[in-house]
């Protein structure tokens, strides 16, 4: 098994993570901020995030603010 864990890039899924403990759901979070800051247009993935988005809206809002406030560009510390 891989020992790398992708680390997040905003303060909204460093938070969210702290109180997950299923890879799937840490997977999807970090998923749900990668595609945020990208978006690709790729369908799957658009689908894919838009049912993370609709399970988490509060969360997809912080993630939006942050990322047009200027942050979550780099790796937190810790």
């Amino acid at each position: 098994m891989d020992d790398f864990l992708p680390r997040p890039l905003t303060q909204a899924v460093s938070l969210a993570l702290r109180d997950i403990h299923d890879p799937g759901a840490r997977s999807d979070l970090l998923f749900l901020e990668a595609w945020e800051m990208q978006r690709p247009a790729n369908l799957g993935a658009t689908l894919r995030a838009s049912q993370i988005r609709r399970a988490n809206p509060d969360l997809a809002a912080a993630i939006e603010r942050e990322l047009k406030a200027g942050k979550g560009s780099r790796p937190l510390a810790g």
